[in-house]
């Protein structure tokens, strides 16, 4: 008898402590936005107007050195939903263009969330293929909303998702400012719209001229009309009762659309915006340390005490969370294949440290094709948005500081390496490659690099590889046709099935 009721007390104390434990798992609200570097006002932007923004990063963590491990859209959604390169994942190119994944069975954090006991839903595009990879038990609007129609629904569904249940939620919100097109205002938001006259230029371009501002101002309105939105989302939490047990994060998807940034290797792509606030397990503080949208899936599956996935090449944040110097990594890695196919296509890889980065062209000294295209692009949304007066590009960057004309040049028809000092030239202007003072910084970054690439099995490595996928992905000239290819490469850079 005695035994008996030790075995009950033992069931009842196991069941308690259990879901106790499941009682302190924390929601995780994932907020992404479209085409934006840290052009927010806690980074330090005066032409910036976020101020729920920087009250959130006033809250919690500010990453100051956050990336990317891929400047396009779909390449880098998949990479923070797997903790996965997209040389690793197959993801390389946009979802509408038919790229996907090499395996529908991937690992990623909506299917070990709910294997965790979450309830897991989206809102806004997911953008990766296929789908079905993301078991995600809510999602709504589910297109990329360009053209910005009832965004108030954002807020809605949130609450709608929020309050459902009482089990733990991942939640991810993905908001379509600041993509293309740049629409000043939306609804009356924002209020105020800025003009040429509110803002600068992003300086990672170097060019400057009062039509282009016209362009930028709308860029900067479509940042504080997603500072907006991201208020309204964060005050349903906060009325929800949940706000003190919710890891809230906050990323950009990659740097701007604009020149030297989306679908580059430079810091204008890769580099983002990151914000974590936890409460309890967080003290507001900025961060210094070399940080990826990678580190996110083992970060979260940690917190959430689910599964965790063998060999993902990000680490875990926790050890950032408080203050003090941590044993943290020395260099960031990254890369690029395309975005639209053809149109986009010039793989290219590259590491950087603390203070020097390098990129490797995989395609060295040939046109890059997305050069022309880019600056075709920004006329063409220039054009359509009816300023006053003409944008031609070629000309501001021809009346450009000389080192601004041979960045565009070097831009345009890359070599195999460029080397940059990020301390004295963190805009990217001067390519020391060549300079025999900085040959051992060199040599360094590429003996690195080159062992990332076999550590991480880099199919690209292999120059069979390169060749085919750079036959394949340039026979595909338009999306029509894109839509209609059934792509190959899944199975000629597929990694082993371990």
């Amino acid at each position: 008898m005695h035994n008996l009721r030790l075995l009950c007390c033992l069931l009842v104390t196991t069941c308690l402590t259990s879901s106790l434990a499941v009682a302190k798992q924390p929601n995780i609200l994932l907020i992404v936005s479209e085409d934006n570097g840290p052009e927010l006002g806690c980074y330090g932007d005066h032409s910036a107007r976020t101020p729920h923004l920087d009250r959130l990063a006033q809250q919690g963590l500010r990453f100051a050195q956050a990336y990317v491990p891929q400047s396009g859209c779909s390449q880098s959604r998949a990479s923070f939903l797997t903790g996965l390169y997209p040389h690793q994942h197959g993801q390389i190119g946009l979802a509408t263009w038919g790229f996907r994944l090499y395996r529908e069975d991937t690992p990623n954090l909506p299917r070990r969330l709910k294997a965790a006991g979450y309830r897991t839903g989206i809102i806004g595009k997911l953008h990766i293929n296929p789908a079905s990879a993301f078991p995600f038990d809510y999602h709504e609007i589910t297109s990329a909303n360009f053209q910005r129609k009832d965004l108030g629904a954002y807020a809605k569904n949130a609450k709608a998702f929020i309050t459902a249940a009482d089990s733990p939620f991942f939640l991810s919100v993905n908001y379509p400012d600041a993509h293309d097109p740049w629409i000043k205002q939306v609804a009356g938001v924002p209020e105020k719209p800025q003009t040429r006259n509110d803002v600068q230029v992003m300086r990672y371009m170097g060019i400057d001229s009062p039509a282009f501002r016209d362009m930028v101002a709308d860029y900067y309105n479509c940042m504080s009309r997603l500072d907006t939105l991201v208020g309204d989302l964060l005050q349903v939490l906060e009325r929800s009762g949940r706000s003190d047990n919710t890891i809230v994060i906050y990323i950009g998807d990659h740097g701007a659309d604009m020149l030297r940034g989306k679908r580059t290797c430079y810091e204008g792509g890769l580099r983002i915006p990151m914000l974590i606030r936890w409460p309890g397990h967080i003290t507001p503080q900025v961060r210094n340390e070399l940080v990826s949208t990678l580190d996110l899936m083992p970060t979260l599956l940690q917190a959430a005490g689910a599964t965790a996935v063998k060999d993902l090449p990000g680490a875990a944040l926790q050890p950032l969370f408080q203050p003090g110097d941590k044993p943290w990594r020395t260099h960031f890695f990254a890369e690029y294949h395309t975005h639209a196919a053809a149109p986009n296509y010039f793989p290219q890889r590259c590491v950087r440290g603390t203070r020097f980065k390098l990129i490797e062209s995989l395609l060295p000294d040939t046109i890059h094709p997305d050069y022309a295209k880019t600056i075709e692009k920004l006329h063409g949304d220039y054009t359509q948005q009816s300023y006053e007066e003409s944008l031609d590009l070629n000309s501001v960057i021809h009346g450009a500081r000389p080192e601004v004309r041979t960045a565009y040049q070097l831009m345009r028809k890359p070599p195999r390496f460029q080397l940059y000092d990020l301390q004295n030239d963190p805009y990217e202007f001067h390519n020391l490659a060549k300079d025999p003072k900085h040959a051992e910084v060199s040599a360094d970054l590429q003996s690195r690099l080159q062992r990332w690439r076999n550590n991480t099995h880099d199919p690209l490595t292999d120059p069979e590889n390169l060749r085919k996928l750079t036959a394949e992905v340039r026979s595909v000239q338009k999306k029509s046709v894109a839509r209609k290819h059934a792509w190959q490469y899944p199975k000629y850079l597929k990694p082993s099935a371990d």
